[in-house]
């Protein structure tokens, strides 16, 4: 096994709590399944034998068990705020930078803007610190601009 093995012990109103969870079924099934865990958890069952029953896995019941008890009921059913990935490189204003920048005049010599050169403009006025050709066109896109 190699895990701690975390004792639920529900008192009557948490008891109560998860069966009233589980007769509206309205939540999610991840949810839901939490609250079968620790029911049965709180009957003596083993991890093995709740993921047996529940057709999960035994670390999925294990982490359940550990946010019980380490925290609390509304701990273990519900998910943690995830963060979202990385940070984007155009917000508002560099959108706003980068449309405006299409319909001015193209730099000198030029007839039209490139995917390359509002790359390089908008470093060159530092909106963004870097940025790639292709995020500038998955922006054009994304905005309906196009460069033609």
């Amino acid at each position: 096994m190699g895990y701690k093995i975390y004792i639920v012990d529900l008192t009557d109103e948490e008891r109560s709590i998860l069966l009233d969870e589980l007769k509206k079924g309205k939540k999610s099934s991840r949810k839901l399944n939490r609250a079968r865990i620790l029911l049965l958890a709180d009957e003596g069952k083993t991890d093995e034998e709740i993921a047996a029953v529940l057709h999960s896995s035994p670390s999925t019941v294990q982490r359940t068990r550990q946010r019980f008890v380490e925290g609390n009921l509304e701990n273990a059913l519900n998910e943690k705020k995830r963060e979202g990935g990385r940070q984007k490189i155009i917000d508002g204003k560099a959108s706003a930078t980068l449309i405006a920048l299409t319909r001015s005049k193209p730099p000198e010599g030029r007839k039209r803007w490139t995917l390359e050169l509002l790359a390089d403009r908008l470093v060159e006025l530092r909106v963004v610190d870097s940025i790639s050709q292709e995020t500038v066109r998955k922006e054009l896109k994304k905005n309906g601009s196009s460069l033609a």
